[in-house]
């Protein structure tokens, strides 16, 4: 069942529905989760969208009002939503030529068009390696030295 049949807007999920709908993967939420807590000191706020492209129940990390990420439960796994910025593109694009992050997030990051408010990557988290580049990622948006 989907996500957002399973846990309507009346419905709210607990963090232990949440870790029992992602499955095996939720080893990499938490591991994420402890990531962000710890080096962003970031709020954790569960919010509801109505997005037809990703609806339901998801998670939103900010830190000094600036998204950092949103995680959406998927059935086995998540993805991770991450923006990169027009001011971050440069820094990112070196990043994927120097290796520094897998071939899928590369490939992903290839496909993803930008606009003017950059690049929406919908990382899908099937595996801990993708947790590195998600990492990478969050630490060009926000500088873990400047919290």
């Amino acid at each position: 069942m989907n996500w957002n049949e399973l846990f309507n807007l009346d419905q709210i999920p607990s963090n232990e529905e949440i870790r029992a709908y992602i499955g095996d993967a939720k080893t990499s939420w938490d591991e994420l989760a402890l990531y962000i807590g710890e080096t962003y000191k970031a709020k954790r706020q569960l919010n509801y969208s109505k997005c037809a492209l990703q609806p339901g129940w998801n998670v939103k990390y900010q830190k000094s009002g600036k998204a950092l990420c949103t995680l959406y439960p998927m059935e086995g796994y998540f993805i991770a939503l991450v923006v990169v910025g027009p001011k971050e593109e440069e820094e990112v694009s070196i990043g994927m030529e120097a290796g520094l992050f897998t071939p899928y997030l590369k490939e992903l990051y290839d496909k993803t068009a930008r606009s003017a408010m950059g690049r929406w990557l919908m990382i899908e988290v099937k595996d801990k390696a993708v947790l590195n580049d998600i990492r990478r990622l969050l630490n060009i948006r926000i500088n873990p030295g400047q919290r």
